[in-house]
């Protein structure tokens, strides 16, 4: 931000007013930006206060004054950011001020997209295909990893899902860059580091207009204009038919394999769910199925009574419903009525969840009202609805699946899907899907040997490595000695000190359940190993 002299300012508003007028825009001044942040501020607090769950009214409101105190020296665009910042602030995906507010003034021509081993570009305009399948290192002077966390703020994260799925397009934007200090002034043209066949380049792209992107579920579609980095010799299933309807299932009858992608909750013009529903159970009712693997990994949502024909028809064919035969995977598009369809999923069926953790949490705020700025006209959305199909203790940032698997930038580009080759090549029947399950019913039986012979066997399978088992533990044991079940706690603690013998907090767990059972001497041991332990970190 720099400091601009009298003449400097009346030159610059003069300059505003008639590029306003001659794109037939009302010029804005400082003031009038104020009453409309005022405005949401007051509309939040009246009418929406309920959304301060995840943040801190006063925490929302300094952020508020701050942006109020900068306005009469920010640029337009850094304004209509800073709009957006404030109802990003919730963390909640529907509360927010949509991406085409803030890329009006065009985007780069290029799709990113972050797999496993990092962020490279999916597609591009055919005239810069010669960074069409680049890793991007830099935007600007940034690592990526920086530019990405700041613009983290104006995105409405849900959690790191959702910032996965939709964050990356802010990279995109010039008026955002900016805005986050990316870059240091304005320009419609950005250059970017990024490394092709193991060499850094830099590469400058000019913005396009947003509506010339060629884009959906977050993947490219290849036309004239737009080439992807995916090879088009074959389409893996999950991409099939996918920009001709929401529906879509396939047998394969070597594996006796049912495989089905449904990527919207809502109704199709060439078939509605209801009869996709129909037509999908007809189906297994006459055909031998080993497996049925439904796919909802880029499913945004949607109506979600729309979901209780489905739960309903798998609940009535137990001969599905049955661990290692019915197969559910998830991904960093889960989001709004289809993360509802998965809480009634986890609820309901014996599914084994494949994929990567959902964008929505498991409770969440949705169905937002269109609250409309009085000077600027820009819409904000705000959620109204709270929807709860999990206990509030079993709430959750994100469903996050049995068996996690995420794809790399070559598997993609090659056209392979490890989630269905998980499903297809394993057999699960004897699969412990929840081991925290497992672990809590032999504690319960009393089966203390086959317990510690079970946890010290999961702990060392790559196959769980995903389950925070030390948080899960912990808690475990903080439960225990808060319920005064003492003896217990000792059990777990010993145990657990055997599996985390470097973990400060478990021994002081262990310490605390010798101390009530009036053990003092090994207590005093005990926490003499917590100090000591401590004290090295």
């Amino acid at each position: 931000m720099k400091t601009l002299t009298l003449k400097s300012i009346i030159l610059i508003i003069t300059l505003q007013f008639f590029s306003s007028i001659a794109n037939g825009q009302e010029f804005l001044s400082p003031v009038q930006w104020q009453e409309d942040l005022r405005f949401l501020q007051k509309t939040v607090h009246s009418d929406f206060p309920f959304l301060f769950k995840k943040v801190e009214k006063e925490a929302w409101d300094a952020t508020v004054e701050k942006l109020y105190t900068q306005i009469p020296y920010l640029e337009e665009h850094e304004i209509k950011v800073g709009l957006t910042r404030m109802v990003s602030f919730f963390e909640y995906g529907h509360t927010q001020i949509p991406f085409s507010t803030v890329s009006d003034k065009g985007v780069l021509p290029i799709n990113l997209y972050h797999f496993k081993d990092g962020i490279y570009v999916e597609g591009t305009t055919k005239e810069n295909s010669g960074i069409l399948g680049a890793k991007l290192l830099k935007v600007g002077e940034f690592a990526v990893d920086q530019a990405l966390e700041m613009v983290r703020p104006v995105v409405p994260v849900e959690n790191e899902s959702y910032f996965k799925a939709y964050g990356l397009r802010f990279l995109t934007v010039p008026t955002v860059l900016h805005a986050q200090g990316v870059i240091p002034e304005y320009s419609e043209q950005i250059t970017l580091t990024f490394e092709k066949e193991g060499k850094p380049m830099e590469y400058t792209l000019s913005t396009i207009p947003r509506e010339d992107l060629s884009v959906g579920y977050g993947l490219t579609i290849p036309n004239a204009d737009w080439v992807s980095a995916r090879e088009e010799v074959s389409t893996p299933l999950y991409l099939k038919q996918l920009n001709e309807s929401y529906f879509h299932f396939e047998y394969l009858p070597e594996s006796k394999t049912l495989y089905a992608r449904q990527s919207s909750v809502f109704d199709h013009e060439k078939e509605t769910i209801k009869d996709f529903y129909k037509r999908l159970f007809e189906f297994i009712d006459n055909n031998e199925i080993n497996k049925l693997i439904y796919d909802v990994r880029l499913n945004g949502g949607g109506n979600n009574y729309n979901n209780k024909q489905f739960i309903q028809g798998i609940m009535a064919r137990p001969e599905i419903n049955t661990q290692g035969k019915f197969f559910f995977i998830i991904g960093r598009r889960t989001f709004s009525a289809c993360q509802n369809l998965t809480n009634e999923i986890e609820n309901y069926t014996n599914a084994i969840m494949l994929g990567e953790p959902t964008a929505e949490n498991k409770n969440f705020y949705g169905d937002a009202k269109k609250v409309t700025l009085p000077n600027s006209k820009i819409n904000a959305y705000l959620s109204f609805a709270w929807w709860q199909d999990k206990p509030q203790w079993e709430n959750a940032d994100a469903t996050v699946p049995h068996f996690p698997k995420e794809l790399t930038f070559d598997e993609y580009r090659t056209n392979q899907d490890p989630v269905m080759d998980f499903a297809l090549e394993n057999d699960f029947e004897d699969y412990l899907v929840n081991p925290m399950d497992h672990f809590r019913q032999l504690f319960m039986a009393g089966e203390m040997e086959q317990l510690k012979t079970d946890a010290a066997r999961i702990l060392n399978d790559s196959l769980y490595a995903h389950i925070p088992f030390k948080q899960e533990f912990k808690q475990t044991g903080q439960n225990m000695l808060a319920q005064g079940a003492n003896e217990g706690a000792l059990f777990l603690y010993s145990m657990f000190t055997e599996y985390y013998p470097e973990d400060p907090e478990m021994w002081e767990g262990l310490g605390k359940a010798y101390k009530a059972l009036g053990q003092d001497k090994e207590a005093e041991t005990a926490f003499a190993k917590a100090a000591a332990l401590s004290n090295k970190q």
